[in-house]
């Protein structure tokens, strides 16, 4: 789908407030309310915006210590893959996992409340995860930009 600088307005602007009324996100793109609520509609039911979340505040969720964790496989087969995505999915620490082209397969968001707790992830989960060759983390010092809704 093509999407003209409207459509993109709107786009930028539901992305820094996802509750933003259809009044003010028609003033502030410059269209009719009823044209911004359709023009809205068509890219939900397009699928280009695929839904609404909330921002938490990771401190009082207990998930402030991020760790990007880059995972490396023993076997590059679909049954290891699929079983290690299947682990990740059940692990509520990891917040987002990637399957990427690289030195290793897998690049992992994990969020939990501090060092400890991402040791107990490291061990006791990803430490268990048949075919982990190799882990390497990244422990998150400060976020300068963060777009992520």
């Amino acid at each position: 789908m093509e999407l003209d600088d409207t459509n993109r307005n709107i786009l930028r602007a539901l992305s820094g407030d996802g509750r933003i009324s259809n009044l003010q996100l028609a003033d502030q793109v410059g269209l009719s309310p009823s044209a911004c609520l359709r023009r809205v509609q068509d890219l939900e039911r397009r699928g280009v915006i695929q839904g609404y979340r909330a921002r938490l505040d990771p401190a009082q969720t207990g998930r402030a210590y991020v760790v990007y964790v880059a995972v490396g496989l023993a076997e590059h087969t679909k049954a290891a893959q699929e079983g290690f995505e299947r682990a990740m999915a059940r692990a509520d620490q990891v917040a987002e996992c990637h399957n990427v082209a690289g030195a290793f397969e897998y690049m992992l968001r994990v969020e939990v409340a501090d060092l400890r707790a991402y040791k107990a992830f490291h061990t006791d989960i990803l430490g268990t995860v048949p075919h982990v060759r190799a882990i390497t983390s990244y422990m998150v010092m400060g976020s300068p930009k963060d777009t992520r809704a």
